[in-house]
């Protein structure tokens, strides 16, 4: 009895332009940097909007990620 085997193709690697990524990886850092922004700094002198509106909107979040605010 005659074995045969089949060669395995070997897979091709995936390819990802640079110029495809570059837009998305931008805009993911902006919206990470309005993020902590808002949890982390907005208050205070450099507070964007007055009162404590967007600090107790947050406050959790910023317990949870480790920020001060008391």
């Amino acid at each position: 009895m005659a074995q045969t085997t089949v060669p395995a193709s070997r897979p091709l690697p995936l390819t990802i332009p640079i110029q495809t990524i570059i837009p998305w990886a931008v805009l993911a850092a902006v919206l990470s940097l309005l993020f902590l922004y808002f949890v982390g700094v907005e208050q205070g002198a450099f507070s964007l909007f007055g009162g404590q509106s967007v600090h107790e909107f947050v406050h959790d979040g910023r317990h949870l990620l480790g920020f001060p605010c008391h």
